[in-house]
This record gives structure tokens, sequence and C-alpha cells, in this order.
């Protein structure tokens, strides 16, 4: 890799003219991604992409005019500094502030890049074109504003959003919901049948957290393995397996770590079975707040429905247990 500060003024002139092509290739990549989520938005970027290769066709005219036809392979990735971009492929189905905020980390690092390019540029013509390239790319985000402002009206803003919002739901919400409600509720019933089985609070712990690990697992795989997301739309499948798994054994953890109350204490069980009881009735409150949040499920429905199957798979441990 070569320094900045190393490069000839036709080395900088051949990063600039790649750089403003990629970027151009990164835009309408964007556009496309979003076309059919967010097809005002993707206009947007379409915008953007054509700048960049009006940006391009400038810098060739000049490096023609200089240095002919032949452009040297070199690349900003060959030029220590320069924070490498995203490869193409990782940025499909990303959220739409996450494309955004990767915008202007693309024009901060443009506009960096043509003011040292300008401060050592010989040349008049070429100074004056990476000055003038460095405004641009400066007022690149106030473009992004301006369009946003034209293309997003407040309606279409607002179906986006929507959009936004039940993308977010669907990828991570509804796994995630999933998985703290098996969890919170299935880990139940072996948890307190090992408790009132044994009334030892150690191997009580060590049933609960075989009993979370495991259902994690589980639930992860076949979230999973369950829709690769090319259809529904969904995401990425393995995000998804690991919010459900993870919020599972979050869920069955919550009332199995009371168990590790010493069993030395004066009435440990007790103690223990008490907390737990707690937990888990601050468990089902909080899963009941996720649905009506994020589900549009009214609440006192979704508290009837998860409450009482918690009440129930409660009683069925404790019942075997206590056999």
């Amino acid at each position: 890799m070569k320094n900045f500060a190393d490069l000839s003024e036709r080395e900088v002139l051949a990063v600039a003219i790649s750089s403003e092509e990629e970027d151009s290739r990164i835009y309408m990549t964007f556009a496309e991604d979003l076309a059919e989520r967010y097809p005002d938005t993707a206009k947007i970027f379409v915008e953007m992409a054509e700048e960049e290769r009006g940006h391009r066709h400038r810098l060739l005219e000049l490096y023609e005019q200089r240095f002919g036809p032949h452009l040297p392979p070199i690349r900003r990735e060959d030029v220590k500094g320069f924070l490498k971009r995203r490869p193409i492929w990782l940025t499909k189905n990303l959220p739409l502030d996450t494309i955004r905020k990767e915008v202007e980390t693309m024009e901060l690092q443009a506009e960096q890049f043509y003011i040292k390019a300008a401060e050592r540029a010989g040349d008049v013509g070429v100074r004056r074109l990476l000055g003038d390239l460095a405004e641009e790319e400066k007022h690149h985000e106030n473009l992004a504003a301006r369009l946003t402002g034209e293309i997003l009206k407040p309606d279409v803003r607002a179906e986006e959003d929507k959009t936004r919002r039940r993308m977010f739901v669907l990828q991570y919400v509804q796994p995630g919901l999933a998985g703290l409600m098996d969890g919170s509720v299935s880990t139940l019933a072996p948890l307190f049948a090992a408790a009132f089985a044994t009334h030892h609070n150690w191997q009580t712990f060590l049933v609960g957290l075989a009993a979370s690990i495991g259902a994690g697992i589980s639930m992860g795989f076949a979230e999973a393995l369950s829709d690769d997301g090319s259809l529904t739309g969904r995401g990425s499948p393995w995000l998804r397996g690991a919010a459900s798994g993870i919020m599972t054994a979050l869920g069955g953890l919550g009332h199995t770590m009371p168990y590790l109350v010493p069993d030395s204490w004066p009435n440990a069980f007790w103690i223990a079975t008490a907390i737990a009881c707690i937990v888990v009735f601050f468990e089902l409150w909080a899963i009941a707040f996720i649905r009506a949040k994020y589900m549009d499920t009214p609440f006192l429905q979704a508290a009837y429905q998860i409450v009482l199957g918690g009440v129930i798979v409660l009683a069925v441990g404790i019942l075997i247990g206590g056999a």
C-alpha cells in the first residue's frame, strides 16, 4: 500500500475516478435494494448515483487532457488511510437508517479526500476541479436532505416509516418474542417440578440451566431453518435465529437464577421459590406488554393469554414435582 503523500498527481486523479465509479455503483445498488420496500427513497439514491457519474466524467476529461487515455491500476484500497467500503453483497436488506448513515460516511470521506488532494495539486486546473468536487461532496448531504424533502412527502414518509416498523417487527421482535414466550413459559414446568421434587436449590438450578440453554438452542435452529427470508422478506435467518435463541435462553434463566440461593441458608428453598415466582410474574406481564406494543394485540387480551398459560404450566410443574 502507498501513503497518500507519495501519490503522484496522476495517481490521485486515478484514485478519484475509481472512487466515483465505485460510489455510483454502490448508490445504484442501494436504489435497487430499496426499490420495492421504499420506492421514493430509492429515487434519492438514483439521483446521488447520477451526481457521482457526473464527477467521474469531469475527472476523466481532465485526466485525458493531462495524462492521456491510460489509467494506472490504483484504487483507494491501495492507499493507506482510506476506510474500506462495505462489500456490496453485505449491503443487501440493510435497514433504511443504516443505509443513510453509510451514505453520510461515504460523502464525508470523499470530501476529505478532495480537500487533501487539492492542497497537494500543482496544476491549477487539477487544483480547481478537486476543490470544486470537495465543495460538491460537502453539499451532497444538503442535496440528500433537499431530495428527501421533495420526494418524501409526509404521506410517503409515514408509509415508509410504517413499512420500516413492520420489517423491524418481522425480523427481530417476532422471533425474539416467540423465544421469550417459549423460554419463560415452557421452562416453568421442568424447573418447578425439579424444585418441588428435590427441595434442593442447586439441583433445581442445574435443571433450569439445562432446560433454558437446550430450549434456546432448539428455538434458534428452528427459527433459522424454518424460513430463509427470501420469500417472506423477514431478513437474515441466522439473525432471527440468534434473536429467538438468545431470548428463549434469557426467558428461562430469569426464573432459574433465584435458585442460586445457597442451600445452607435457613429456608433457602422457599426464599428461592418466592423470588422465582416474583420473577415469573414480571416476565409474563412484560411479554404481554411487548405483544400489545408490537403485535397490535389488545393489552388485556395479551395479558389474559400469557398469564393464564404461564399459570397453567407453573401449576403442572408444581403438581408433578410434588407427587
